[in-house]
């Protein structure tokens, strides 16, 4: 009965070490095709308007500013469409929203705001950074991979065109406090994960330059 026992354990530790080698596999970056050339954006640029794209100047960029929708299960094309709709409401202060940049569930990535226009998503740093919201499937505001892997590559791309530090990348909770993007705010370990993913992916691109 003993022996019984003891072989019972033994399974059930394998199999629990198998699901932590399978989950840490399946979050893990790839970081074996690294290209800081231009991701793939389709262009979806938004009518010029009061409330979405109000075409002011944007003359510097300091940083990036990361997003969520707060939308689950929509894509990047919902929410640009969204922001468009904006266009047809009263000039008030309810209705002013957008982003340079939206990242799909599958990792498509849409531009909405020309990187030399400001947007309407972060508050006080409108003036001075370009805004990138992320789609997510689940209320949690965790990223699929493919949207993680985007996000990192667009990121990464415009740190490099814009001579950014990672650490100039930052949450809009980091501007005014909002819970956005939930997921990195209630983990700050992913968060600063992320940044450093950007770090990683900057780094080995300039050594594969260099090659």
């Amino acid at each position: 009965m003993s022996l019984l026992i003891i072989l019972l354990f033994v399974g059930i530790a394998h199999l629990f070490q198998g699901r932590g080698k399978e989950t840490q596999e399946v979050m893990a970056y790839d970081f074996s095709d690294i290209d800081v050339a231009k991701p793939d954006i389709s262009e979806m640029i938004l009518t010029k308007n009061v409330n979405s794209r109000p075409g002011t100047a944007l003359k510097k960029i300091n940083g990036l500013v990361i997003h969520y929708t707060a939308n689950p299960g929509t894509d990047a094309e919902a929410n640009r469409n969204y922001f468009e709709s904006r266009k047809d409401f009263p000039n008030e202060a309810g209705y002013k929203v957008s982003s340079h940049y939206i990242v799909g569930l599958d990792g498509r990535i849409i531009q909405c705001i020309p990187e030399n226009e400001i947007a309407y998503a972060s508050n006080d740093r409108n003036s001075d950074t370009i805004s990138i919201e992320c789609c997510h499937p689940k209320k949690n505001g965790k990223y699929t991979k493919k949207t993680y892997q985007a996000l990192i590559h667009l990121a990464a791309y415009l740190c490099d065109k814009y001579e950014l530090e990672p650490e100039k990348i930052i949450r809009h909770y980091d501007v005014k406090g909002k819970l956005c993007p939930l997921y990195y705010v209630k983990h700050p370990e992913a968060w600063e994960k992320l940044k450093s993913d950007v770090d990683v992916y900057l780094k080995k691109s300039i050594i594969k330059k260099n090659e």
